[in-house]
Formats: structure tokens, C-alpha cells, sequence
């Protein structure tokens, strides 16, 4: 198997406000895609598949984690997952339980098959073309997921999309707090905690441009978008900085 340097970004405090930002994006997006103009769900989903499979065609090229393909591919996965949800749900009249239970499912086997492969789910070992595929399988699973998961409480449960968020939020933080005062296990800190995230996203994206009487406060999605897209943007130059920073001292020290 051909290595490779390690294609994902280290994970801080930057790499967890860009992530919350990208699933908020991929559930404005698609809402102003498919309503404000007005593809509907099935071209919306035909663009945005198009657009994907070429940015991952490009980040499977890159040798190396590249800040700005990374993100692009989180930013289209996000927008993908909510699709395939959206598509289900709305389409087809999938019950939102479903879609739920069988994304869960889906997560798990992808993890099975990638652990028995691979023997571990490690974000800081994927540095083979089989541990990337395995890595974004599982990405495009918690963003569908995380969409079907968040409607569920938010919608189906009415729990609203502040108090679904609180709950999300609450979760992430006994997550955190298990980790890091209890010992659980790191990889299973991440995973749980990157799941909970798109929900978490999907909440704040719905409860920033919904309408208010179903529970939001209305603001238009372009604004929501243009918003968090340059708050992204302005992470992922500085991300970059840094990258071409680290790259340059270990250059220096190799030499």
C-alpha cells in the first residue's frame, strides 16, 4: 500500500469551529439551493454530487493535508449529507427514525470494515489511500446522520432548535469532560463528538434561518452563508500559514 503523509489536519480548537461552521453550511446551503433558487431537491443533489466527487478527486490526489482542499470537501460533504437526508425524508417519505437508524448502521459497518482492515480508526494515521477512503466514507455517514438525527429531536420530537442544540451541546461537553477527566478512550472522544457536531450545526443553521413561527429567527440563508464561508475562509488562510510555517521549520531542521 502506497503511504502517504498524513491527509487530515491536527485537531484544536480551530479544527472544531471550522467543522460546527461547515455543518451549519450544509444546511443553509442546501435549503438555499433547493428553495431560494429554486433547483429542488433533485438538481440541487446532482450538482452538489458533481462538485464533490471533484474535489475529492483532488484531495485524494494531494500527498499531504492541504488546508484549503481539506475544508472544501468537509464544506460539500456537509452540504451532501443534508441532500441525501433531505432526499429521503422529503422525496421518498422516509420516516426521519429510519433514515436515522440506517445511517447509524451504515456508520457502524463502514467502522467495522475499517477497523478490521486497518486496525484503528486513528485520524492522525490516515497516511494510506485505503484509510482516506475509509475516513470520508465515515465523514459523509455522520453528516447524513447528524441531518437525520437533528430534524428527529428538533422537528419529529419537537423539541425545538435551541433546545435540541442545548442537548447536543451538553452531550459534547460530558464527551469532553469524560475524556479528559475519566480516560475515555481519545478515538472514541473524537468520533462521538464529531457526530454530535453536525447536528449541533444543523440546530444553529435552522434556528439562525427558519422562520420564526416555526422556531427561528429568520435570517436569510445568503446572509448565514456569506457569513460563516469568509469566517471559514479566514480560519483555513490561517491554517495555511501555519501549515507553510511548520513545513518550512522542519525543512530547516531536516537540513
Amino acid at each position: 500500500m502506497k503511504k502517504i503523509l498524513n491527509k487530515v489536519p491536527e485537531v484544536t480548537l480551530a479544527f472544531w469551529i471550522i467543522k460546527i461552521m461547515a455543518t451549519t453550511i450544509g444546511e443553509t446551503a442546501a435549503d438555499f439551493l433547493n428553495i431560494n433558487l429554486n433547483l429542488g431537491l433533485v438538481n440541487t443533489s446532482y450538482v452538489m454530487a458533481a462538485l464533490l466527487i471533484i474535489v475529492l478527486f483532488i484531495q485524494f490526489k494531494y500527498q499531504k493535508y492541504v488546508p484549503w482542499i481539506y475544508w472544501l470537501v468537509v464544506v460539500f460533504i456537509s452540504v451532501m449529507g443534508t441532500l441525501i437526508s433531505d432526499n429521503l425524508v422529503d422525496n421518498l417519505g422516509v420516516s426521519l427514525t429510519t433514515t436515522t437508524i440506517c445511517f447509524g448502521s451504515g456508520l457502524i459497518i463502514v467502522f467495522v470494515a475499517w477497523y478490521l482492515s486497518e486496525k484503528t480508526l486513528s485520524v492522525h494515521k490516515i497516511n494510506t489511500v485505503k484509510r482516506e477512503f475509509f475516513y470520508w466514507a465515515a465523514i459523509l455517514f455522520t453528516f447524513a446522520l447528524g441531518t437525520s438525527g437533528g430534524d428527529l429531536l428538533s422537528e419529529s420530537l419537537g423539541l425545538g432548535y435551541l433546545l435540541a442544540g442545548s442537548i447536543f451541546i451538553g452531550t459534547i461537553a460530558l464527551i469532553y469532560a469524560a475524556y479528559r477527566y475519566l480516560n475515555l478512550n481519545a478515538i472514541l472522544a473524537f468520533w462521538l463528538a464529531y457526530i454530535l457536531t453536525r447536528p449541533l450545526g444543523a440546530s444553529i443553521g435552522d434556528l439562525l434561518t427558519q422562520s420564526n413561527k416555526d422556531g427561528g429567527l429568520a435570517i436569510p440563508t445568503g446572509i448565514i452563508n456569506a457569513i460563516f464561508l469568509a469566517s471559514i475562509l479566514g480560519l483555513v488562510v490561517y491554517l495555511s500559514i501555519l501549515e507553510k510555517r511548520k513545513s518550512a521549520k522542519i525543512s530547516a531542521t531536516a537540513s
